[in-house]
């Protein structure tokens, strides 16, 4: 088997590589998982085999607070993560709102750039992942928001 020619395995391969970026790069995560800088490298090359051993992976993610490689696994058995938040305030759902909007604008156009000359190249390819995977970010946050909004009964969007 050919691990590059696995969709499971370049899903968790780019969920590997936000959480790195989102830890504050190879060298911090390395810091963080107690791992050498050349194996985190290794995690977060694209081009490379090397997944993260769980004990690395739970560092970074409570280091981070983000827990993209858990619900990557999760997913991949077909179950779903869920968190249970019930707090939400005007500001937020804008800011979430905003924040959601942005990220798709930076979707579009990603695509429209990487489309333009008819082709897509593998490195178009990592850049349109990289921007649906904060899209996909924003659009958790945004759906937290609401969870909490719906919880407490709604809220008032403009003010009186």
């Amino acid at each position: 088997m050919v691990p590059n020619a696995n969709t499971r395995h370049f899903l968790l391969k780019a969920k590997q590589r936000d959480l790195i970026a989102a830890a504050g790069g190879i060298e911090r995560a390395a810091m963080v998982c107690s791992y050498g800088k050349s194996t985190v490298g290794r995690w977060a090359n694209a081009d490379s085999t090397e997944l993260m051993p769980l004990d690395a992976m739970f560092a970074l993610e409570e280091e981070t607070g983000r827990f993209d490689m858990s619900e990557a696994i999760i997913t991949a058995r077909g179950r779903r993560l869920a968190e249970v938040e019930t707090t939400a305030a005007n500001g937020n759902i804008m800011t979430a709102h905003a924040e959601t909007v942005v990220r798709m604008g930076e979707l579009m156009t990603e695509g429209a750039l990487a489309f333009a000359d008819g082709e897509l190249t593998p490195s178009e390819s990592a850049q349109i992942d990289r921007s649906l995977a904060k899209l996909n970010n924003a659009i958790g946050e945004y759906r937290k928001v609401l969870a909490g909004a719906k919880a407490a009964g709604g809220l008032k969007v403009v003010g009186e």
